[in-house]
C-alpha cells in the first residue's frame, strides 16, 4: 500500500490529465459503468464555544478503484466587515487540516493507498469547473474574473486556460496583499495579464466567465452585475445570491437537477447533534434555504451527463447566462483522480510504501 504525500501529488498531477480523466469517469457515471455518492457531513459540538467538529465524506468508483475521501474539520464561522460571514477550518490548531483519500481495488478489494488530499483536492475541483468551462461557455470567451485568490483560485485559473484561449484575468479578494500576490504568482506562471482590482463590481464588469472560489457562506456579487454570454462557475452556493441566480437562463449539474437543487448545505446531506445552544454555535447562513428557488421557470436545467454525451448542447446562443454547479460528484472525482496520482506516483517510483498486511485481518467483520 502506498501512502502518498502532498509534494508528491504535486510533482505527478497536470490540469489537463485531471480534466480528461474527470470528463471520461463523468461519461463512464452516464453509461451506468461508473458511481458516486454525494458528500455526507456529520457536525458534533467541540471544545470551542464558537465552533463545532464537522467530519466529511464522500465516495466514487470507476475503471477498477473506489475512492474515500475524509477530513475532520474544527469549523468557525467568523464575521468580517459588512456582515460577511466566512467557514474556516482546522484540525489541532490554526494552520494544520486533516483531510484523506483511501483508495481501494474494485478488482480483488485490496487497499492500495492512502493520500493527503490537499493538492488532489484542489485539483479536482478546478478540473471539474474546468469541464463546466468547456461545455458551457462561449467558445471565444477571453476575460476572466476570479472573486477569490486561495488554492482553490489557482487551480481553477489552471483549469480554465487549459480549456479556453484566456488573454485577461481580473482578481478581487478584500484582502489587498493576497490579490496581489496571487496576480504577480499567476501571471508568472502562466504568461497571462493577471490584474488585482480592489473591487469586486469592477473586476466582474465586462468579463466572459465569473470564477467564484471563496469561503465565504454570504453571496460574493450581485445579480445586476451578470451580464449576456456570461458563463458562471462557482465553489459553493452561499456565494450566490437569489438576484443573481435569477439571471441564470442555462444550468447544469451531475446527476438530476431537480433532485439535487432540493438539498442543503452546499448540496450534501448533513447530520447534527448538539444542545439547542450548542447548535446557535452555527450560523443561519451555513444552512439556510439555498438560492436556487429563485431560479425562473423558464430555465433550461440540463443533467451534466447529457451535455458530455452530446445529446444537449451546452448553450443554445452567445447570449444565454450559463451555470455549472460544481457539485454531486465528488465522490467521483476522488476516485478518477485518486487512481490517477496513484499511477503516476508507482510509475515515478514516489510514496511511502506501507505494509498491506497493516490493513488487512483475519476476524471476519
Amino acid at each position: 500500500m502506498l501512502f502518498i504525500h502532498n509534494d508528491v501529488s504535486a510533482r505527478v498531477l497536470e490540469m489537463a490529465d485531471v480534466i480528461a480523466v474527470q470528463e471520461d469517469a463523468f461519461k463512464q457515471a452516464a453509461a451506468g459503468t461508473a458511481v458516486a455518492r454525494p458528500r455526507i457531513d456529520v457536525y458534533v459540538p467541540c471544545d470551542r464555544k464558537d465552533g463545532y467538529w464537522r467530519w466529511g465524506t464522500m465516495e466514487g468508483a470507476n475503471d477498477g478503484y473506489f475512492a474515500i475521501r475524509m477530513k475532520s474539520d474544527i469549523m468557525t464561522w467568523p464575521e468580517a466587515d459588512q456582515g460577511h460571514r466566512t467557514a474556516e477550518k482546522y484540525c489541532i490548531e490554526p494552520g494544520t487540516f486533516c483531510g484523506l483519500i483511501m483508495l481501494f481495488s474494485t478488482r480483488n478489494g485490496e487497499p492500495l493507498a492512502l493520500i493527503n488530499d490537499g493538492i488532489l483536492q484542489h485539483m479536482r475541483v478546478g478540473g471539474a469547473a474546468g469541464l463546466g468551462v468547456m461545455y458551457m461557455a462561449r467558445e471565444d470567451a477571453e476575460t476572466l474574473c476570479i472573486i477569490g485568490s486561495g488554492g482553490m483560485a489557482r487551480t481553477y485559473l489552471d483549469a480554465i486556460q487549459c480549456v479556453r484561449s484566456i488573454k485577461r484575468v481580473r482578481v478581487y479578494s478584500p484582502t489587498k496583499a493576497n490579490r496581489e500576490a496571487f496576480a504577480e504568482e499567476m501571471t508568472e506562471r502562466f504568461g497571462l495579464a493577471v490584474e488585482p482590482v480592489n473591487d469586486a463590481r469592477a473586476a466582474v464588469r465586462g468579463c466572459d466567465i465569473l470564477a467564484c472560489c471563496t469561503d465565504s457562506i454570504t453571496p460574493v456579487f450581485d445579480g445586476d452585475w451578470i451580464e449576456p454570454g456570461m458563463h458562471i462557475a462557482n465553489l459553493n452556493w452561499h456565494e450566490l445570491s437569489r438576484d443573481s441566480v435569477a439571471r441564470i437562463d442555462r444550468m447544469s449539474r451531475k446527476g438530476q437537477l431537480e433532485d439535487g437543487l432540493k438539498t442543503y448545505l452546499d448540496g450534501q446531506n448533513s447530520y447534527i447533534c448538539g444542545t439547542e445552544e450548542e447548535r446557535a454555535r452555527i450560523p443561519s447562513g451555513a444552512f439556510e434555504e439555498s438560492p436556487f428557488g429563485a431560479l425562473r421557470a423558464d430555465v433550461e436545467r440540463i443533467p451534466f451527463e447529457e451535455i458530455l454525451l452530446g445529446t444537449e448542447p451546452g448553450r443554445r446562443s452567445n447570449d444565454q447566462v450559463t451555470f455549472f454547479q460544481n457539485s454531486g460528484n465528488q465522490g467521483l472525482q476522488f476516485s478518477s483522480v485518486g487512481a490517477l496520482c496513484y499511477n503516476k506516483a508507482k510509475e515515478a517510483g514516489l510514496g511511502r510504501e506501507l505494509p498491506t498486511e497493516w490493513f488487512l485481518q483475519d476476524i471476519r467483520n
